[in-house]
């Protein structure tokens, strides 16, 4: 049976420090998404869901002083280091407010709506994207990132990124999420009323670096999901955890995120 809790990975301050290690791995991919989006001064952007708030101040850099951007989450820890990392750069034209997004809904007042690795914890990722649409003033632009787990794999293959991999999809699918919802997000924006739809797939890998300690990063984020459920034991993590950082620490070892599916698309006029 599913768990009654959605999100599978852990928030607060730890959750926050692993949100900053992805942001890094993913900011060349997110920010040639963006640029397909041709933000101008002025614009109103929406992040949902929007974590610690690294896109939000992206969007808030890119639709300049007189535009706004706003970042909604239900991770109230997250939000207040958003707030203070804000102020500490000086950023005055970002607000984050929180609200579970799956409920969160609105008047179309956003030029653009931003979602990455959102849908795929949701229930009802249709209804997201349906709410999402609504949000939008006619003629915006939504823009979303989401993973395809079963495209994600090291070299050489290895015993404990397998057994992490199939954890996480477990995990996040008794919690009735979608881990292999990426090839989806093309039909589920087609479905609520979107046009021009545009798509592409990135996948960021390495033999060094940040995107090798995603996958041992994100085990032990989720490691209290994994227990809840009685997926492994405390020391089955642990075991798997340290072989999977050992791996990431080899220079010869490649490892890095899942495949990603980028979307964006507009609200007709």
């Amino acid at each position: 049976m599913a768990s009654s809790s959605h999100y599978v990975i852990r928030g607060g301050l730890e959750g926050r420090e692993r949100l900053r290690v992805l942001a890094r791995v993913m900011h060349p991919e997110s920010a040639t998404l963006l640029d397909r989006c041709a933000l101008a001064d002025g614009l109103v952007c929406l992040d949902v869901g929007c974590g610690g708030g690294d896109v939000t101040l992206e969007l808030a850099r890119r639709v300049g002083p007189h535009g706004r951007a706003v970042g909604v989450d239900m991770d109230g820890t997250k939000l207040e280091l958003a707030r203070a990392e804000a102020e500490q750069r000086g950023v005055s034209n970002v607000e984050f407010h929180q609200a579970d997004v799956r409920n969160n809904a609105g008047p179309p007042v956003f030029d653009l709506v931003y979602a990455r690795f959102l849908l795929t914890h949701l229930a009802d990722p249709a209804g997201m994207v349906r709410r999402i649409h609504g949000q939008l003033r006619p003629g915006g632009t939504v823009a979303v990132e989401d993973i395809d787990f079963s495209a994600h794999f090291t070299y050489p293959e290895s015993e404990a990124f397998q057994r992490y991999s199939r954890l996480y999809c477990s995990t996040v699918t008794r919690r009735g999420g979608d881990p292999n919802i990426g090839p989806r997000l093309p039909s589920l924006l087609k479905d609520a009323g979107f046009e021009d739809i545009r798509v592409s797939v990135v996948q960021p890998m390495g033999l060094e670096g940040d995107a090798k300690l995603i996958s041992p990063l994100t085990l032990e984020a989720i490691s209290g999901a994994v227990l809840e459920d009685g997926l492994a034991t405390r020391a089955e993590i642990d075991d798997l955890v340290r072989e999977l950082y050992a791996f990431a620490a080899n220079p010869r070892t490649l490892a890095g995120m899942p495949r990603v599916v980028q979307v964006s698309a507009r609200r007709a006029e």
